[in-house]
């Protein structure tokens, strides 16, 4: 579980979070939604420890990570699997070498151990006989899996995502949702994704927490959503689906 309490963040006199508190649950698939600007990629990095927040706390389980030092936030970060927008796969690395780097870089186990997790994990995201190739070599779909992979190679606790659909097609799109969720069921994770995709939300969104103009605006379930008596969220609705409507003609 990871509840945030209170976070306040701006820039200059520009108050990009407001008095946020929200708390994501374990095994479920937590979502951040919101218009570009609302503050819900910023929460996002505040998580994870790259923006420090101007007031407020975060709490990984019973442990306060804003509390803690450099070398405390680093064993947290042990925890977690982070699948970034794109992929982010290194271009000279192959898929095996890409999947093995955080357990290099975070892990003293020997080569034959650290194999036998990198074939698992590609395993487990269905993607095999690849170890070879190189990002350039895959489609956008196989990319996303590779980075889902590399992602739970430490075997996390939490899994954080930022837009994971992002410039896929919508049926690729699902097959990665549906394999989110299936790894956050399997392995009992603290799962957080920051997503533009209204597909993504009423499919796998457990918990959904709409930020507007920094304020958590609304909380619910993906299945709620659609039922809302919430202006601003109804606004953001239907712009994402009529915008979606117009990208595919």
């Amino acid at each position: 579980m990871i509840s945030v309490k209170g976070l306040y963040k701006s820039y200059n006199d520009n108050h990009v979070l407001n008095d946020v508190s929200v708390t994501f649950e374990q095994g479920k698939c937590n979502m951040i939604i919101g218009r570009s600007g609302s503050g819900k990629t910023v929460l996002l990095k505040s998580i994870v420890g790259l923006v420090k927040v101007d007031q407020g706390e975060i709490w990984y389980d019973d442990k306060n990570f804003t509390q803690m030092n450099e070398r405390e936030q680093q064993s947290i970060r042990k925890k977690m699997g982070m699948l970034f927008q794109g992929a982010a796969l290194f271009d000279s690395l192959t898929v095996e070498e890409n999947v093995m780097f955080p357990l290099d870089m975070l892990t003293e186990q020997g080569r034959a151990e650290k194999l036998d997790r990198v074939n698992f994990c590609l395993e487990r995201v269905k993607v095999t006989s690849s170890n070879k190739l190189f990002p350039s070599e895959l489609s956008g779909g196989m990319k996303k899996r590779i980075a889902i992979a590399r992602a739970i190679a430490l075997n996390p606790q939490y899994l954080l995502c930022d837009e994971p659909n992002s410039g896929l097609d919508p049926e690729t799109g699902i097959v990665i949702d549906n394999l989110i969720k299936e790894l956050t069921q399997e392995f009992d994770m603290t799962t957080i994704i920051n997503s533009h995709d209204m597909n993504s939300v009423l499919e796998i969104g457990d918990n959904v927490v709409f930020i507007y103009k920094g304020c958590k605006c609304w909380e619910g379930s993906g299945s709620e959503i659609l039922k809302t008596d919430n202006e601003a969220l109804n606004n953001f609705v239907f712009a994402t689906n009529m915008a979606r409507q117009i990208k595919r003609t």
